[in-house]
């Protein structure tokens, strides 16, 4: 996952864990902690069949490794932008949409924390 971090605000960037991207807009890069600052736009949930869209822009934001995000391309992002950008926002958080974020930060944290404990016991 290690891409060359040159994110500039705005940006639309990428945390993948297993089915599921998280695509976010960078606010600002701290380079003195290697962490993203970014305010997630929506959640793809990747299916066999259609998949699911969970638009994100009512929720926190967030600061990240900067190492785990990648860039977005334009042709992956601008169907699921179109699509949540012609509704328009809630006012207040949608609860659902939190559940959905803080689930899949959840599991992002796991999955990052068995890694490098796989890592140290491996070394």
């Amino acid at each position: 996952m290690n891409y060359k971090t040159n994110f500039q605000p705005l940006q639309i960037v990428c945390l993948e864990h297993l089915a599921t991207c998280l695509y976010a807009e960078v606010i600002q890069v701290v380079e003195s902690r290697q962490v993203c600052w970014v305010r997630p736009l929506l959640l793809v949930q990747n299916s066999i069949e259609d998949p699911l869209v969970i638009d994100l822009r009512s929720t926190i934001d967030l600061l990240w490794s900067v190492t785990a995000f990648r860039p977005t391309l334009d042709t992956e992002i601008l169907p699921f932008l179109a699509s949540i950008f012609a509704s328009v926002p809630p006012q207040q958080s949608n609860l659902d949409a939190r559940q959905q974020l803080n689930s899949f930060i959840q599991k992002l944290w796991q999955a990052q924390k068995s890694e490098l404990e796989d890592n140290k016991l491996s070394s």
